[in-house]
């Protein structure tokens, strides 16, 4: 259940605590706050992908030490037990990275879930909104880091030899073959030597909703590869990685998304 409808959180909405973790590429000149400031749905709280994640680097959306994210959640309200419900305004389907985030600090996965086509369909569908100024009561979050759920760069280079699991890319192909320049400066083009390519977009729909299972399975039973071994996402910057391991998880109820925190921001340097 790591989607939700729309009808659904309408109807549990009092519920569950509401996460909006809008993010857009640099280059389309959009800010996820100020869209969140001037609507959103009620009683959702603002997520800050950028400013959340760890500062002590260059590379964008790395995951955070564990004081700092349990400092983050105990600001935002949230509590070990609460069921969340995360949402976006985003073409990136950004709300995926915040899954993935509570669940590497031990959010139990049963009770985090991503909104199926966001704020975008929650609007089409004239469902309310506002822009009440949402306030929370700071709360004491706890978490444990299941470190097995992300890999370093050593960890990838040592898989192209070794193997131990597949890597799968959540770029565009043009990107992934190197036939188009990176969009942040100073990396290369390409890709992880054998890694596969599955662009996020085309597990979702117009609406942003995502594809159906089947759609989803026939994609990954294009590869060749051993279904046994694990599956680490990649891509930019570990945001569309994410949206790609919701989508394996949808199919396999027992992965646990797995990702490479670095990506290509990290990888394109060397």
């Amino acid at each position: 259940m790591s989607l939700v409808d729309t009808e659904w959180l309408e109807n549990n909405i009092e519920k569950v605590k509401i996460i909006d973790c809008s993010w857009h590429m640099p280059q389309t000149q959009r800010s996820g706050f100020d869209e969140y400031i001037e609507e959103h749905i009620p009683n959702a709280i603002f997520f800050d992908l950028d400013k959340n994640s760890k500062s002590d680097t260059d590379l964008p959306h790395m995951l955070t030490d564990p004081k700092s994210w349990e400092k983050i959640m105990s600001n935002m309200g949230i509590q070990n037990n609460d069921r969340i419900v995360i949402y976006d305004n985003s073409d990136v389907i950004s709300s995926c990275r915040c899954w993935y985030n509570l669940i590497y600090y031990g959010h139990d996965p049963k009770l985090v879930h991503v909104l199926n086509g966001g704020l975008k369909k929650w609007k089409k569908e004239n469902k309310t909104t506002d822009n009440k100024k949402v306030t929370t009561k700071s709360s004491t979050y706890s978490c444990v880091e299941n470190k097995e759920l992300v890999k370093s760069k050593k960890q990838i280079d040592k898989n192209i030899e070794k193997k131990e699991f597949n890597v799968v890319d959540a770029r565009s192909r043009e990107r992934f073959e190197g036939k188009v320049a990176e969009p942040r400066k100073g990396l290369r083009s390409g890709s992880i030597k054998n890694s596969f390519c599955l662009p996020f977009y085309e597990l979702i729909n117009e609406d942003h909703t995502f594809v159906s299972k089947n759609k989803i399975q026939e994609k990954f039973d294009t590869f060749k590869f051993d279904l046994e071994k694990n599956i680490v996402f990649s891509c930019g910057s570990g945001v569309t990685a994410s949206v790609l391991a919701l989508a394996y998880s949808l199919i396999n109820d027992k992965y646990m998304p797995t990702i490479y925190d670095g990506s290509w921001s990290e990888y394109g340097k060397s």
